[in-house]
């Protein structure tokens, strides 16, 4: 890591880090309430990842697709498609997402690649570790579409496991709430929110941060998470850089 330091709320330091994994969801393609891709909401996002690199940190995207296609909205009820295909199908969709984020960034001149763990050589490179690392390692930020290449594993166990493999010093989730609450915040306006937390309170309080797989591959590997809002103007800079927002999950992080 960096020898570069900032303080936190709680008065701990955080590196700088070098390598980064930025897990965004689908709806962070589409405009609020709406599906689809909205290239307007794309390009904002390129603008903020086109800043956070400025930075010299090293940044793969992790992205997903239920802006297009949710695999779970086909295994309820009589559907005739089965599970299996249609966790194919949402994998699919991330990879429309990743298309999409990925012109968003060479837009602004970017130098990016787009890497699939299903092969489909005519739009992306296949997902090699090896390679995505000498990617980084020549700066360009690296997009990972469709999950781990496998059905029943979600996205946000891709970005641990992607975060693991490619040794990054942190794991950040953008999501549209300013961090981890102690319940729905848009169900509950009351709803406390907390700065920092440890993996174990995540498990005891079944908070709905990522899913149960990813938080336990991240306390068994001591892999930090940050989750924040990307919709705050300059937050997603601030979270490459080290800058304390949202609500930290690690190891020596306390309730609070």
């Amino acid at each position: 890591m960096s020898t570069t330091q900032t303080e936190d709320r709680a008065g701990q330091s955080l590196d700088k880090p070098r390598r980064v994994v930025l897990k965004v969801s689908g709806e962070c393609f589409s405009e609020v309430g709406e599906r689809g891709i909205s290239m307007r909401a794309v390009v904002q996002l390129a603008e903020q990842i086109h800043r956070a690199a400025e930075s010299g940190t090293q940044i793969a995207i992790v992205i997903g697709g239920g802006n297009i296609l949710r695999g779970a909205q086909f295994t309820a009820g009589n559907s005739s498609i089965h599970e299996a295909t249609a966790h194919y199908m949402g994998m699919i969709a991330t990879v429309l997402n990743g298309l999409a984020l990925q012109d968003g960034l060479e837009s602004l001149g970017c130098a990016t690649r787009l890497l699939t763990a299903i092969r489909m050589e005519g739009v992306a490179e296949p997902y090699i570790r090896r390679r995505a690392q000498r990617h980084l390692e020549k700066k360009r930020i690296v997009i990972l579409a469709a999950g781990t290449g496998s059905p029943f594993v979600t996205t946000d166990t891709a970005a641990a496991q992607r975060a693991l493999e490619l040794e990054a010093d942190i794991l950040l989730k953008a999501t549209k709430v300013d961090g981890v609450y102690s319940e729905d915040p848009e169900k509950n306006p009351h709803a406390v929110l907390y700065h920092q937390l440890s993996y174990q309170n995540v498990v005891e309080q079944n908070l709905r941060v990522m899913d149960q797989t990813a938080i336990t591959q991240c306390m068994e590997h001591d892999m930090p998470i940050v989750v924040f809002n990307y919709r705050k103007e300059g937050f997603l800079e601030k979270a490459v850089q080290g800058d304390r927002v949202g609500t930290l999950i690690s190891s020596e992080a306390k309730l609070s």
